[in-house]
């Protein structure tokens, strides 16, 4: 991980990079909400998200207490809103926000309008979201969401659910996650990321990963769009 903020030289760099490739940031991540967190503190991360052109702060739940947990999301979505910055719980079934019930809850509670869901596949699927759960979404709470692929039942424990988010996913198309049906409950045109850290591409350069992710995914997405009802079937979705 490398440190931005404070570090004015690396920020131009990025600018004249993005002025270079016209690539957009699409997201800042991750903002811990745990139960002491300050968010004023955050103010310098938010600042330098603005000035990168982002639209979009990731965060997820690292609270016990829901009603904390709902009252820290709203006063971070404030302060993004300062910075014209939407703000996305991401849920997790190894965190504090479970699940799309549970995100879909805190982020209605907090009742912000720069406020929303973030649907990451990998989580989506372990925490036994269903297409139905997004469908009861209000789009407007949708900036963007996040795909990629994984293989084989739920890990048993926490601990196993991490090691998979962080390390262990497949890149799209390349696994069981019913990622068409996904697609097809998410509303048209948003933004789709992709975050598949690949446990066997890991010891490969950066760019050599990013190629065949990228390879993976255009392939999944070119299925997808010649898909006659809803995109390429997996063994999940053959039965339907």
């Amino acid at each position: 991980m490398v440190p931005v903020v404070g570090d004015e030289a690396l920020i131009q760099r990025l600018l004249a990079k993005l002025r270079d490739t016209a690539i957009d940031v699409l997201d800042v991540e991750t903002i811990w909400i745990g139960p002491d967190i300050d968010v004023a503190a955050l103010r310098p991360a938010l600042e330098v998200a603005q000035r990168l052109g982002t639209k979009n702060v990731l965060t997820m739940g690292n609270d016990p207490d829901e009603a904390r947990l709902t009252a820290s999301f709203a006063r971070l979505c404030e302060e993004g809103a300062k910075f014209d910055l939407r703000v996305g719980l991401e849920f997790a079934a190894y965190t504090h926000a479970s699940s799309i019930r549970q995100a879909h809850r805190i982020v209605s509670k907090a009742g912000q309008p720069n406020g929303g869901v973030l649907i990451d596949a990998l989580h989506f699927t372990r925490s036994g979201g269903t297409p139905g759960d997004i469908a009861r979404l209000d789009p407007r709470w949708l900036s963007y969401s996040q795909i990629c692929d994984a293989r084989g039942p739920r890990p048993a424990t926490h601990g196993a659910l991490k090691r998979e988010a962080r390390g262990e996913r497949y890149y799209p198309g390349t696994g069981d996650i019913p990622l068409a049906r996904i697609l097809d409950a998410l509303p048209e045109g948003l933004p789709i990321g992709v975050e598949a850290p690949c446990a066997q591409d890991a010891a490969l350069p950066v760019t050599e990963r990013a190629r065949r992710c990228g390879e993976a995914t255009h392939r999944f997405l070119e299925l997808y769009r010649r898909s006659p009802v809803s995109g390429p079937q997996t063994s999940e979705e053959t039965d339907r």
